[in-house]
């Protein structure tokens, strides 16, 4: 497959491609990347606070992008309270954990219930389980989800489980890596994309860390099909407009007992006959999720 070939200079091309329309397939600041319907690129001009972002459609007007009505949008906040939109127009949403290090607490649960909440479907990918007590780690992965949300168990370092993840995205359209640094995104991302060369870095061996190395989001058509944006690694996914009830709604592991409460707009804490209290109670619902579910449910409420 040919690689982009970006363009040399801002509204390059833009003469001869104005009133088409196109994906942002990277952004530059003042500048985006355009891919054009029949996949000629050319670069145009943003504001800074414009508000586009990679996977945006957008129809070029002389110089300048000009975003077009979106399917979703996948909202974080970040440290410090800012809002940040990771990328538009997804169809799947791959959380990225890792043997080494450690996902990150809550990390999983925000970025599956913001995903849900955006109408984006969230998969799950363990990386190198290639390392000692990998097995371990996937099953409770894999509990923690409760059979919720696809797992692929995978070694960017050897390959094995990447042409899952390929055919998972290419079967579902345009989807996203997000995780903390140092779980792999970017060598899975070489992995689907040989050639592609991202750079990667090991783990700091002060603080067992990773470093970012994804630093502007890119959009990547894959091989096999599908598509899919590499993204910054995030240490923070804070949830934005998800209200108390989508995350009664879409929190992974409750659906075990979906629909069984007395109430229908039942939040899972204080009112009567509740089956994921019930279920907690016996078992059948992991206590420490539920514990993980009451400190979101209280960040989102204030209380």
């Amino acid at each position: 497959m040919k690689r982009r070939s970006a363009p040399r200079a801002i509204g390059e091309g833009a003469a001869q491609a104005a009133g088409r329309r196109g994906v942002v397939v990277s952004h530059l600041g003042v500048a985006v990347d355009v891919e054009l319907d029949d996949g000629t690129p050319v670069r145009l001009r943003v504001g800074r606070k414009s508000g586009i972002v990679v996977g945006d459609d957008v129809e070029v007007r002389g110089e300048h992008a000009h975003q077009l009505e979106r399917r979703t949008a996948l909202l974080r906040r970040a440290f410090g309270g800012g809002v940040h939109v990771v990328a538009a127009n997804l169809d799947v949403l791959g959380i990225v954990a890792a043997v080494d290090p450690p996902a990150r607490a809550g990390l999983i649960d925000r970025a599956a219930v913001a995903a849900r909440s955006a109408g984006v479907t969230p998969f799950l990918i363990i990386n190198k389980v290639d390392l000692d007590g990998a097995d371990d780690i996937i099953a409770a992965a894999r509990a923690r989800v409760a059979g919720e949300l696809e797992c692929f168990a995978v070694s960017a370092h050897d390959g094995s489980g990447i042409d899952d993840i390929a055919a998972y995205i290419a079967a579902h359209g345009r989807g996203a890596l997000v995780g903390s640094s140092g779980v792999g995104k970017s060598s899975i991302l070489n992995r689907l994309m040989p050639g592609l060369d991202l750079r990667v870095r090991a783990l700091s061996e002060a603080n067992g860390v990773g470093r970012h190395t994804t630093t502007v989001s890119t959009l990547h058509r894959l091989p096999g099909g599908g598509e899919l944006v590499d993204t910054p690694g995030v240490r923070e996914f804070g949830l934005v407009d998800v209200d108390k009830l989508e995350l009664a709604r879409f929190f992974p592991g409750f659906s075990i007992v979906e629909g069984s409460c007395r109430f229908r707009d039942c939040l899972h804490a204080e009112e009567p006959d509740c089956a994921i209290r019930a279920a907690v109670d016996d078992d059948r619902v992991d206590a420490v999720r539920y514990v993980a579910y009451r400190t979101l449910l209280a960040e989102i409420t204030g209380g």
